[in-house]
């Protein structure tokens, strides 16, 4: 194997390195926790991988993942850091809720894509807004997206603390959404539903989209080289506007997804930190959507086997938090330590 081709395996190998990494650097933690690595992940992985009730929960905990996380990575290939992915599925659940709540007798098949796609709008305006503030202020994409999720999780803290507000609720919820406006279930005694459905396929259309589409080529012309991109004739004022509005709307379809298919109504925490690891999730993938949905299963396996490994192995939940941080840390390294390998050039070869 040259070495022109070891450059180009590098996006491949490096975050299957990282991920390794993560969890030998996590057996570690787990024996100094005196327990069992070997059961531990075997708790874990056996738990959420090959049960029918925890593959189930697993793919309950992958859809949001998958959704906010091809939001990131759309953003990414415009050259755009989305940092409010959480934010934006607040917003998404608020949407879809008020559709749920407030919109009444229409039959399932209006009234489930009515609130999936108020939840993409919603979403969709909170993304566009740093967008608007990037691409027309040239203010930080970062700071706003991040400031943003503030906003939105203290504006849906208010709603449900007090206009909706379920009567007599001991904590912070809204009433059920109608039953017309709620996702199916796909597997039968089980919480998983239609949002991991409605993930795969937004997934297929978003790599047509970048991959297949002359706006794919707007985006990531963008991405690479913004000045060139404009000298090509491509409006990269709209194309970054466009790119976070969807970004938006698909982490607003996470947050839709969560109410319409596991929680059936507004809940003051409507995100544990989805959007978040769906940065994570993001980088690890490579701005591949193949990859970002390998790496969201294996972020929802974790999630999904934390608490069986805690029960049968004895091993603190806050050790997966740990493998997931680590799994990042060793991707940004592996980032690092790439951008230095391609600087230096293979030799020519005289053949």
């Amino acid at each position: 194997m040259t070495a022109t081709n070891r450059i180009q395996l590098l996006p491949i190998i490096s975050p299957l390195i990282a991920i390794a990494s993560s969890l030998i650097v996590g057996a570690i933690l787990i024996i100094l926790a005196g327990a069992n690595p070997i059961a531990a992940y075997t708790a874990l992985f056996q738990e959420s991988l090959s049960t029918y009730f925890g593959f189930g929960n697993t793919l309950t905990k992958m859809a949001p993942l998958l959704l906010t996380s091809l939001g990131v990575l759309v953003a990414l290939r415009a050259g755009q850091f989305n940092i409010g992915g959480e934010g934006q599925i607040y917003l998404g659940a608020l949407g879809s809720a008020l559709i749920g709540l407030y919109v009444q007798n229409f039959p399932a098949f209006i009234h489930i894509p009515l609130a999936l796609f108020a939840g993409f709008v919603f979403g969709g305006v909170w993304g566009w807004i740093p967008g608007y503030l990037k691409a027309v202020r040239g203010v930080n994409e970062v700071i706003t997206t991040l400031l943003l999720n503030y906003i939105a999780i203290n504006l849906v803290s208010y709603l449900v603390q007090n206009p909706l507000k379920a009567a007599n609720a001991p904590s912070p919820y809204s009433p059920l959404i109608a039953k017309s406006a709620q996702l199916p279930i796909i597997l039968p005694g089980s919480l998983a539903h239609a949002g991991i459905l409605l993930g795969l396929i937004a997934a297929g259309i978003l790599w047509i989209l970048l991959m297949r589409s002359p706006l794919g080529y707007q985006i990531t012309a963008v991405g690479f080289n913004f000045i060139a991109a404009r000298y090509a004739g491509i409006s990269v004022q709209r194309t970054i506007m466009l790119v976070m509005a969807l970004a938006g709307g698909l982490a607003g379809l996470a947050g839709a997804s969560e109410v319409m298919g596991l929680k059936y109504r507004l809940f003051e925490q409507v995100s544990s930190g989805y959007g978040f690891d769906a940065i994570a999730i993001a980088f690890l993938s490579r701005g591949s959507v193949f990859g970002v949905i390998l790496t969201s299963l294996f972020f929802a396996a974790l999630r999904s086997g934390a608490n069986v490994m805690q029960r049968s192995a004895g091993v603190p939940v806050t050790v997966v938090y740990a493998i997931q941080g680590l799994t990042v840390l060793f991707i940004a390294i592996s980032l690092a330590m790439e951008k230095k390998i391609k600087v230096i050039k293979p030799p020519i070869n005289a053949d």
